[in-house]
């Protein structure tokens, strides 16, 4: 009795070589779909690699300033009255144990101008507070030009600057003078910004004494700044309101400014969202183009198919030729596009100073997508190809 015979099944190598065929006779046009799943990936992998290093370099500045700063604020007591933080909150915060640094400063009532003959209303936005001599310290800030308060200048009537309140005041160097109401003070001094404590930077600065003996301070401090080893942050917090108004706890308000910060590198991923669904969309508009590129493809090789058919490939044959197509397309579309996406990435991230991450788990994702489109966006033209009838399909013109 004679067997059936049984169509011989392609080795793999023999499937990829038949799929890289069919693509190499279409060139322009497997460039054209391939060029739509690439855009795709590499906005994908290029938007998660910026977020990824935009947040990796807010949080190493996060790590250089300290996250252990805490700031105490005047509010309003139970009957909505203005707290006043006693002369002495400093001191008491100091005696704290964990407390490393502790500093203070207080509002003055003066008027900046950037000479005598500028009108008393126009103050360019720049307030004046009263500071001592160890804030820079506690804050982690440094002095751009000039000058930094010593126990003999906080006593005179000089000022330190911050970076945006010289440059409102048109204030280029020190050695200039401003006027503080009717006095005026020389500029010994600039700072740098100031990352945790962006107030400060329109801020004209004075000592606590020179601001007692020239502007009328009372010498209350409104903000008290103060940093902790960071194992006990959490716990000085619990106490520093108690610590500074006993029994009046309830109107005083501590605060975490680096909690600011962290919130920005949090808000950073609705926008992340936001571009790979862009990402996304370009995906599906390649995939589109992948699934058009491979119908077409079975319309133009109904001969081809035909032959193929007739010298005993089965539809399983037939079927995996074209799927095999589509994944090798998408695949170069995915490849490309995601190399496309790291070196955006690495480019960008070098251009703004910022050590460039690109998420190996957004590179394996990419790629696995591009995959599953190029199976979806074949399978339809793959089945297509395998019903045709060999005959229909031979004296298809």
């Amino acid at each position: 009795m004679k067997r059936a015979l049984t169509p011989a099944r392609l080795p793999a190598r023999d499937v990829l070589r038949t799929g890289a065929v069919g693509l190499r006779a279409r060139r322009a046009r497997v460039v054209l779909s391939a060029l739509g799943i690439a855009i795709g990936i590499a906005t994908m992998v290029a938007v998660v690699g910026l977020s990824e290093s935009s947040r990796a370099d807010l949080m190493a500045r996060l790590d250089r300033l300290g996250t252990n700063l805490l700031t105490v604020e005047a509010g309003k007591d139970a009957l909505g009255q203005e707290v006043r933080l006693p002369k002495n909150a400093v001191a008491m915060v100091e005696r704290i144990g964990p407390v490393q640094h502790a500093t203070g400063t207080g509002d003055v009532d003066a008027r900046i101008r950037r000479s005598d003959l500028v009108p008393e209303e126009r103050t360019a936005g720049v307030t004046t507070q009263a500071v001592r001599t160890d804030l820079l310290a506690a804050l982690g800030g440094e002095v751009d030009r000039g000058v930094w308060f010593d126990p003999a200048r906080e006593r005179l009537p000089v000022t330190v600057l911050g970076a945006v309140a010289a440059e409102r005041l048109g204030v280029t160097r020190t050695g200039e003078t401003i006027m503080m109401n009717d006095t005026r003070v020389v500029v010994v001094g600039i700072l740098k910004p100031l990352e945790l404590v962006p107030t400060l930077d329109r801020v004209a600065m004075v000592g606590f004494p020179a601001a007692e003996r020239h502007f009328g301070f009372d010498g209350h401090p409104t903000t008290v700044f103060e940093r902790s080893t960071d194992a006990s942050v959490e716990d000085v917090r619990a106490i520093l309101a108690r610590t500074i108004s006993p029994g009046g706890e309830g109107g005083v308000k501590v605060s975490r400014p680096s909690d600011a910060l962290a919130a920005k590198a949090a808000t950073d991923k609705g926008l992340t969202t936001l571009m790979l669904g862009l990402g996304a969309v370009a995906l599906l508009v390649g995939g589109v183009g992948v699934a058009n590129t491979m119908v077409i493809s079975v319309l133009e090789r109904r001969q081809e198919i035909g032959l193929r058919r007739a010298l005993g490939a089965t539809r399983n044959a037939i079927r995996l030729q074209f799927l095999t197509e589509s994944l090798l397309l998408s695949a170069l579309g995915g490849a490309t596009g995601a190399l496309l996406g790291a070196a955006a990435t690495y480019g960008f991230a070098r251009f703004q100073g910022w050590t460039a991450v690109v998420p190996p788990w957004s590179l394996a994702g990419g790629l696995a997508a591009t995959l599953l489109i190029g199976a979806v966006a074949g399978l339809y033209p793959a089945v297509r190809a395998s019903r045709l009838h060999p005959t229909v399909a031979l004296n298809a013109t």
